[in-house]
């Protein structure tokens, strides 16, 4: 692909309305909050499920990882090509639609294959969410403040995940101790059936909200040379990839890197069941102590991470996103190792909270590093290919290699020590390979800067 120009006549208008770009970042938030709701709302739900389908550790740990990643991973991509040519805001919309509809079809499942099927249907709603949505948010804000817009926005991961834990473990235990639901034209719903109907439908609200949103102006845009030698903005597909692939050392060791922290992370998947089976917990109190956790810890991890990394850049540190998510993943891989071995479910939890702290921080520096170095017109597509790498690794791996070492280690008793090799095998060499990738990303966040300047 020929150099990136700029070609810009006349200056750009000014960013949208700080309290607009704010409003709608906070429905993207909600958004992301629904989507971790209707995904994490199933760890909950692993003892009930298994026991009434006769499952193994193995097959949940499908459920939870590839099932859902199927379609969330593999349609990322073009979801993003086409996120950054037509209207973002109608993309989420019915994205939302999709995957709030194939949760409730979660209770509506009889066996494991209707299940694993409705499992692969909210990935692939879902899939639409996040490469929409950074795409979004960067052209509401200037780049001195992007890195806290990003990092509210991913607060919804934390956020979804506490709401999940804190209302739905009380949610579980009263359906559980309740007589069965009976549905007309269906019949009786046991108690993990209905969960997912009732987590499911309300989400339909929020996907009309999305279609009133207004489309900012795309800012950040190069300009290349098409095949008649004239400039143009228009990035095919191939271009857009060669853009990416001649600056691989900086976002491959952001994308992988990332990747092997999202794999930590969705070990986490397995926490209720650690505290049932290792300190004899009871459904409601696991999930409520998650779910404060989650809440109170996570968004602190993600705003915070979103603060240092915009004082970095402030003060004139290039690769200033990437090395507050550096700091994230040190801290999370070390303390994911240590909470399964402790001896005592509240000791356990006093490792847990730095591990939510830096998983948080690192995830939400992690996609404002993505969108801090790339073109608008690439933006999207970057993010999909961050999203497609770090959860082909992360959801195919995580819950999977959990279920699957504690079926080799033949006690499910032993969930503990599964928990604690997965992050102490593959965290240690992430943390090495973001620390290479630190002097390639500089050289292109120095770039960057160049495009935004210019815009």
């Amino acid at each position: 692909m020929s150099e990136a120009t700029h070609s810009h006549q006349v200056a750009d208008p000014p960013y949208p309305n700080s309290k607009y770009a704010w409003y709608v970042t906070t429905l993207l938030l909600l958004a992301y909050i629904l989507s971790f709701i209707d995904r994490q709302i199933m760890s909950l739900l692993i003892e009930p499920i298994k026991a009434d389908l006769g499952l193994t550790d193995g097959q949940i740990g499908l459920l939870l990882g590839p099932a859902f990643a199927i379609f969330y991973v593999t349609m990322g991509v073009p979801i993003g090509w086409l996120a950054d040519r037509r209207s973002r805001r109608g993309i989420i919309g019915a994205g939302i639609t999709v995957w709030c509809l194939m949760t409730a079809a979660c209770g509506l499942s009889r066996s494991f294959g209707q299940l694993f099927a409705a499992r692969i249907g909210v990935g692939a709603g879902e899939a639409v969410l996040t490469p929409s949505a950074l795409s979004l948010i960067s052209d509401y804000f200037p780049q001195k403040t992007r890195a806290r817009a990003v990092s509210l926005y991913m607060t919804g991961i934390s956020l979804g995940s506490g709401i999940a834990n804190l209302a739905g473990g009380p949610l579980i235990a009263v359906l559980l101790a309740s007589p069965p639901f009976i549905l007309p034209l269906y019949g009786e719903l046991l108690a993990w059936q209905t969960a997912f109907l009732v987590v499911g439908l309300p989400g339909l609200i929020l996907a009309a909200l999305m279609f009133t949103v207004r489309e900012p102006l795309r800012r950040g845009l190069i300009s290349v040379k098409n095949a008649s030698g004239r400039q143009s903005k228009d990035l095919p597909f191939k271009e857009s990839m060669a853009f990416l692939g001649k600056r691989w050392k900086a976002y491959g060791s952001l994308f992988f890197g990332m990747s092997v922290v999202t794999l930590v992370g969705y070990t986490g998947f397995w926490n209720p069941a650690l505290f049932q089976r290792t300190w004899n917990w009871d459904i409601a109190t696991i999930g409520v102590t998650l779910g404060i956790t989650a809440l109170i810890f996570g968004p602190l991890g993600t705003n915070g991470g979103g603060w240092i990394a915009d004082q970095m850049t402030k003060r004139g540190f290039k690769d200033g996103p990437m090395r507050a998510m550096y700091y994230g993943v040190v801290l999370t891989v070390v303390t994911n190792i240590a909470y399964p071995l402790m001896p005592s479910g509240p000791i356990a939890m006093v490792f847990y909270v730095p591990s939510v702290l830096g998983g948080a921080m690192a995830t939400a520096c992690g996609a404002a590093a993505c969108v801090h170095i790339a073109p608008n017109q690439v933006r999207a597509q970057a993010v999909a290919i961050y999203w497609l790498i770090i959860n082909v690794v992360g959801l195919m791996l995580g819950p999977t290699s959990v279920g699957y070492l504690t079926d080799m280690l033949g006690d499910p008793s032993r969930l503990r020590y599964a928990m604690a090799v997965v992050p102490l095998v593959v965290g240690v060499p992430a943390i090495f390979l973001i620390m290479w990738g630190l002097k390639h990303y500089e050289a292109a966040a120095v770039e960057a800067q160049a495009w935004a300047e210019k815009s």
